[in-house]
């Protein structure tokens, strides 16, 4: 299974735990509140003022 901009947070954490620290970083901050997880990772970069495509490659990189 790879990373996808169209994955919810909580299927990202759920099946790459290891990956939290990027959300964190990122200014996710409640990575287990309801609406943190059903966003999707496109979504939260756009709330959070960050490039999807850059933070696509940090969390890839996190899980290889």
């Amino acid at each position: 299974m790879s990373i996808t901009k169209d994955m919810f947070i909580g299927e990202i954490l759920d099946a790459y735990p290891e990956t939290a620290p990027g959300f964190v970083a990122m200014g996710m901050h409640c990575l287990h509140c309801p609406s943190a997880r059903g966003e999707t990772l496109a979504e939260a970069c756009a709330v959070h003022g960050v490039d999807a495509d850059e933070m696509l490659k940090k969390l890839e990189a996190m899980v290889k």
